[in-house]
């Protein structure tokens, strides 16, 4: 499939160097794609701690199941992660591979079946033979024949997306700098539960998994699941993060509880990271052209300014409107009505950017039909209603709906 780049693609990225306790390596299966990389690997130190949060569908990928079974451990040794085949709705099939792959990447790194994670991505209903990816354990398990860098994991997890995300942070845990990278695919099938979307994170900070949950379970509500493209959740949607704790060679004390006043610089950093990772995804939407910001305030309370929100960037009439570069307030009226929150509709009031559409429940009487169609037509679109009943807020990123979207989706198997 040739796909257009996104207007949002990076002209730079971050340098992303090793991170103690990790190894990476990447390969190509051939299940899919010919001539690229699909298949990666990171082995991790022994003791390196896992948190994790994946998708709320129905319908889980096998590799879904099989870590959130073994989440409760704490523990990993590697992470194995195919984009060739998303290994959904396969049935039994599906777990006697992710069975076989978590056995043969426990052999080949000394680890247990229970400290190997997966994610799979593609496809859903296609059975995905387990050999094309561990034929490849031999070489990308030996350290003498495999040494990728976060950039080339980040390329080899794509399927539609068309640039790589990454974001690294470096920050001071008690007088001792640890680094933070994360790197993430997504483009469609993008919703909140888990916003095809796969994140994964890195760092060397000495952080025992329960903390690491407590913080990632915190942040995905203000970044994975504040975001959406379509209204797709998918089967396979995975976030998680590892701590090798390296970084205690240098001095880092163990954390072990997610509120140690220690890990207020961390947790910041780690929110920031995740959000910049979350927006990329939205920024690499199937077929975008435009990024919008939703904001709602005035709500009755925050979770229900988030449903509002959501509402409102979820709607196709907003998203094809910001498409055609058309200032039509009136689909965010419809949004908000629909939403099924408290709204007063005659203190409501809508903002595109800088300027007021409407106020106390009609149009602005200084509303200029010259000036709002002249904002739309920037890249990056903030949109705000204030629904005057609360004091609730929320925030959502999402992206408009064009032809690129229906081009991409109608021909994904072919």
């Amino acid at each position: 499939m040739d796909l257009k780049p996104s207007p949002f693609a990076p002209t730079d990225y971050p340098a992303l160097d090793a991170i103690g306790g990790f190894r990476l390596g990447v390969a190509a299966t051939g299940v899919k794609y010919k001539g690229r990389n699909d298949l990666l690997i990171v082995e991790m130190a022994e003791g390196t701690s896992v948190a994790g949060v994946y998708t709320k569908s129905k319908c889980p990928s096998a590799p879904v199941d099989w870590c959130k079974a073994h989440l409760g451990g704490g523990n990993a040794r590697a992470l194995v992660v195919n984009a060739s085949n998303a290994n959904a709705f396969t049935g039994s099939a599906g777990e006697k591979t992710v069975s076989a792959v978590a056995a043969a990447a426990a052999e080949a790194c000394g680890g247990k079946p229970s400290e190997i994670f997966m994610a799979s991505t593609g496809v859903i209903g296609e059975p995905l033979d387990p050999a094309p990816i561990t034929s490849l354990f031999g070489t990308l398990f030996d350290p003498e024949k495999a040494d990728a860098s976060f950039m080339d994991a980040a390329r080899a997890i794509m399927t539609t997306d068309t640039f790589v995300k990454v974001a690294t942070a470096s920050v001071d845990i008690d007088g001792t700098t640890v680094a933070i990278h994360g790197i993430a695919k997504g483009s469609g099938m993008i919703a909140p539960d888990m916003a095809t979307m796969l994140g994964f994170v890195f760092t060397d900070a000495p952080i025992a998994s329960e903390a690491l949950q407590g913080l990632l379970s915190k942040h995905v509500d203000t970044s994975f699941n504040a975001i959406t493209v379509d209204s797709d959740t998918s089967t396979s949607d995975t976030l998680m993060v590892f701590a090798s704790g390296a970084a205690k060679g240098r001095g880092c004390p163990e954390i072990e509880k997610a509120d140690d006043p220690r890990l207020e610089a961390f947790s910041d950093a780690l929110s920031a990271l995740l959000q910049d990772l979350a927006k990329m995804v939205v920024r690499d939407g199937e077929g975008a052209s435009k990024f919008l910001e939703i904001t709602i305030s005035g709500a009755e309370d925050d979770a229900a300014a988030k449903r509002v929100a959501l509402a409102v960037a979820n709607s196709p009439l907003v998203k094809t409107a910001a498409a055609g570069e058309d200032a039509n307030w009136g689909r965010v009226v419809a949004a908000v009505g629909k939403a099924g929150e408290m709204a007063d509709r005659d203190k409501l009031a809508i903002w595109f950017g800088p300027y007021r559409l409407a106020v106390d429940g009609m149009r602005d009487p200084d509303y200029s039909e010259e000036l709002a169609s002249d904002y739309m037509k920037n890249g990056e679109i903030e949109i705000r209603a204030d629904l005057g009943v609360g004091e609730g807020t929320a925030t959502v990123w999402t992206c408009d709906l064009t032809h690129g979207y229906i081009t991409i989706n109608g021909d994904y198997r072919s």
